[in-house]
């Protein structure tokens, strides 16, 4: 799937959770799930990231058991109610969620830990032949923002980030089947999150598709002197226009319908600038 990226892809996020930072127990019903799932599509959403635990800073791990409960029949009810075969990606770092989720109708597998917390979670992804998306974070959801460091973070992320690529690789995932997130917040300080939008070529320059997650997060709020998250969606949309420009191929917003016009608008002056040059 990720060999074939060209343009850019928006991600709409569907959190089946009560506690995520900025949508939490909106769509734990299936009902509400599905209305979301069909708004995101119509927005002009290319996949849908549903997950079952929240990872924002200060959480706590959800159970195995808890999280497909709370997935499964959302992707379920997706598979049967809409008629669209849109990918489905599965946020979760366990291995057995990831598989119950597969076997619901889910395409993709969406790991933050890229691998650490269930290495078993490559093993599968190469066995299903799917996709998998290895994300960067210093520490865990629990304790991430207890003062992340960084000398260099671009460089130690970039490290990072080749370390997981070749335990999936090794484990028999396909290199075509990887893609990257340089894991925005996730263990970040304010500046490094703009270093690593700033150096977003780097990542895009290691020949594997980049996702790139930067939607209703706390520090473009204190840019914008906002602490509501939902009003964020203009700079959501900002670093999303600057990011198409430099090369990163999937978006995972909340607000889909605004990215997509900044992602479409963004790739088309990119394609006239490679012709001017």
């Amino acid at each position: 799937m990720f060999k074939k990226l060209e343009k850019p892809m928006i991600m709409g996020i569907l959190n089946a959770t009560p506690d995520s930072f900025s949508d939490g127990g909106q769509f734990t019903g299936v009902g509400a799930a599905i209305r979301q799932a069909v708004s995101m599509i119509e927005e002009g959403a290319d996949i849908i990231d549903i997950g079952g635990e929240s990872t924002q800073p200060g959480s706590e791990p959800v159970s195995v058991n808890e999280q497909i409960r709370r997935v499964v029949p959302v992707i379920e009810a997706i598979r049967e109610n809409i008629s669209v075969e849109i990918p489905i990606s599965i946020d979760t770092t366990q291995s057995t969620v990831a598989l119950a989720a597969l076997d619901a109708g889910a395409n993709i597998i969406n790991d933050v830990s890229a691998g650490r917390d269930d290495q078993a979670i490559f093993t599968l992804a190469a066995e299903r032949d799917v996709p998998i998306i290895l994300m960067h974070m210093q520490g865990q959801p629990k304790n991430m923002q207890d003062k992340p460091f960084y000398n260099e973070v671009i460089d130690e992320v970039l490290v990072f980030l080749e370390q997981r690529i070749q335990a999936a690789l090794k484990a028999g995932v396909q290199k075509s089947n990887i893609a990257i997130d340089p894991g925005i917040g996730f263990g970040k300080r304010k500046q490094d999150n703009f270093d690593l939008l700033a150096g977003l070529q780097r990542f895009v320059d290691t020949d594997f598709p980049v996702l790139l997650g930067t939607s209703r997060k706390g520090f473009l709020g204190k840019i914008c002197d906002i602490s509501d998250p939902t009003k964020l969606v203009t700079a959501t949309a900002v670093t999303t226009a600057l990011a198409v420009m430099n090369g990163v191929q999937m978006f995972r917003v909340h607000d889909v319908k605004e990215n997509r016009q900044a992602a479409d608008i963004a790739w088309t002056i990119k394609q006239s600038q490679q012709q001017i040059e």
